[in-house]
């Protein structure tokens, strides 16, 4: 009698500790376009006085262009970091395909604003980031694509509809340009 008491004990033990294992397995990780980003501005602003940005705008029709040297790259990078799809509630709201240098994530969900995400790479890291949001709600749609190039280039295209208000289209880009040494006699 004690006999199948102990087996009982050392049964339910051990169903409780298998369960426990599978209740804090890893939870699924997308690529981290919050931890990418963070790295590239302190990569960037360590060396803003030799990085000169060709930025565009054009938005309505209306165009401007300026070389600047960016001062906050966390701001000027701040739309590609609102993008990230690393959150617990989000785990099971993208398929995920790719290979050894392509990576894609695509919504599940249509209520998602983040709906795909194509990270390229090779050997030497990140080659380029295509993003695409969509927003749709009574008063407001929105529509944009992101892209980065690692010191190439950079481009923000959003449409947005917005009711009474009407529509409105921006471009924004900037373009990488380094300072080279000078060189003296």
């Amino acid at each position: 009698m004690m006999k199948k008491y102990v087996i009982l004990f050392c049964t339910v033990i051990l169903c409780i500790s298998c369960h426990d294992r599978t209740k804090k397995q890893k939870p699924k990780q997308f690529f981290s376009l919050k931890h990418f980003f963070e790295q590239e501005e302190i990569r960037l602003s360590k060396t803003k006085k030799d990085i000169h940005i060709t930025k565009s705008v054009l938005h309505n029709g209306q165009f401007e262009r300026k070389n600047i040297i960016i001062q906050n790259w966390k701001n000027e990078l701040s739309t590609f970091i609102e993008s990230d799809i690393n959150k617990p509630a989000w785990r099971d709201s993208y398929r995920t395909l790719g290979d050894s240098t392509h990576i894609y994530y695509y919504a599940l969900d249509s209520n998602l604003r983040t709906r795909s995400i194509h990270v390229q790479k090779n050997i030497a890291g990140i080659v380029r980031i295509d993003i695409i949001n969509k927003t749709s709600n009574l008063l407001y749609q929105s529509h944009e694509h992101l892209i980065y190039i690692p010191d190439s280039i950079y481009t923000i295209r959003k449409n947005q509809h917005v009711i009474l208000l009407g529509n409105n289209s921006y471009l924004i880009s900037g373009k990488f340009g380094y300072s080279l040494p000078s060189i003296r006699p």
